[in-house]
């Protein structure tokens, strides 16, 4: 018989002070060696993003000054980890499992392990996911099922992204860049998110607010026929720094002039999103109308309104959309966590209501989501 798994813990980490989204370019560098064309179309792209993501202050892992980083992957996930751990009350050594998932793993040894070390856990199963956005819906999946089966009791859900270090001037070949290398500048930022999941209600200090049970994860892809639209273009094998840099072929690229309007997004009978999440919801007996918040994890105003159009009509109202990125940024797979973090802490759920999440992310259509149901105190 399957376990019930709850979320004992939950913590944010997000890098410096907070940057007021027309300092961007400041923080990040000035592209003064890109064409000059380029260099127009950010000046004049800026106002304009800033409207259409609604979001006035964004983090980075970077000091605009000294140009060096004060963050990386690994010390952000221990530091939203410590926090998922105190609120609990447990010690890093009461964990048996990691499950690490970001976009953005390119080190040996890989992240999982260096985090376990760094948390000082002498043994552990671990585990490092790299699928874009997914990947801390995969991470929190993979810590959910196995928690559930008994292989493991007391697991640390972590994700977290320095998208200033693939943004940066300093990274860019800045002759070769063009809109669709840059267009992510206006979106990504630095931070990462922490859940600590365990095979009995609560640590030696009750979660705030209650209990807090995962219902349900989700995973799928539906890309296997359809174009990639955020990607670089390395190979799968590695290349010379210098042959990379010279070609560009390091760039993080999104292309942009794609909406839900478009035959990607749109099948018959809805977006890939509407029907991904109508699956998730039938698959796995989520009763959506119980569900308070929905979160949505994707960054611009405009697509998440269109969202809310199709899923209105499913029992989902605008006033259950859940968002912090006009204060918090967007910092890709770890908002998943992150906001999850922000309710448990600072909102209020009644008996048996939900806390709905979905995905649907571009690199190659990959989608993912969980529901986590509020058990008060008894």
């Amino acid at each position: 018989m399957a376990r019930p798994v709850h979320v004992i813990g939950s913590g944010t980490y997000l890098p410096g002070e907070p940057i007021p989204y027309e300092s961007i370019g400041e923080v990040l560098g000035e592209l003064t060696g890109a064409p000059r064309k380029i260099q127009r179309w950010l000046a004049s792209t800026g106002p304009v993003m800033q409207e259409l993501l609604d979001i006035k202050y964004v983090h980075y892992a970077l000091d605009r000054e000294t140009r060096e980083f004060t963050d990386d992957n690994v010390s952000m996930s221990v530091k939203a980890a410590g926090k998922a751990l105190e609120m609990a009350g447990l010690e890093p050594t009461d964990v048996d499992l990691i499950t690490y998932g970001s976009a953005q793993l390119n080190q040996m040894p890989t992240t999982s392990v260096r985090i376990q070390e760094a948390l000082g856990i002498e043994v552990c199963d671990e585990l490092s996911i790299h699928a874009n956005c997914t990947s801390a819906y995969k991470a929190l999946y993979l810590a959910h099922e196995l928690i559930r089966s008994g292989k493991n009791d007391t697991a640390l859900v972590l994700s977290s992204s320095v998208s200033a270090s693939e943004l940066s001037a300093e990274f860019l070949n800045q002759e070769l860049v063009d809109k669709e290398s840059l267009f992510l500048r206006w979106f990504l930022c630095d931070g990462a998110g922490a859940l600590l999941l365990s095979s009995v209600p609560s640590g030696p200090k009750p979660t705030p607010g209650g209990t807090f049970e995962v219902e349900a994860t989700y995973i799928e892809s539906i890309g296997g026929k359809r174009p990639s639209l955020m990607f670089n273009e390395r190979p799968a094998h590695f290349v010379s720094p210098r042959d990379e840099f010279a070609g560009a072929l390091h760039h993080m690229r999104q292309r942009f002039r794609n909406a839900l309007s478009t035959g990607l997004f749109q099948e018959e009978g809805g977006s890939v999103f509407k029907k991904g999440l109508v699956r998730m919801v039938e698959q796995e007996g989520i009763p959506i109308d119980r569900v308070r918040y929905f979160q949505v994890n994707m960054p611009t105003k405009h697509i998440i309104g269109s969202i809310m159009d199709e899923c209105e009509p499913l029992g989902l109202p605008r006033s259950a959309l859940y968002t912090r990125l006009d204060e918090l940024g967007y910092c890709g797979p770890p908002m998943a966590l992150i906001c999850l973090d922000q309710i448990i802490r600072y909102e209020s759920l009644e008996a048996d209501q939900r806390v709905l999440s979905f995905v649907t992310e571009v690199s190659k259509f990959m989608q993912a989501g969980y529901s986590i149901r509020h058990v008060p105190t008894v």
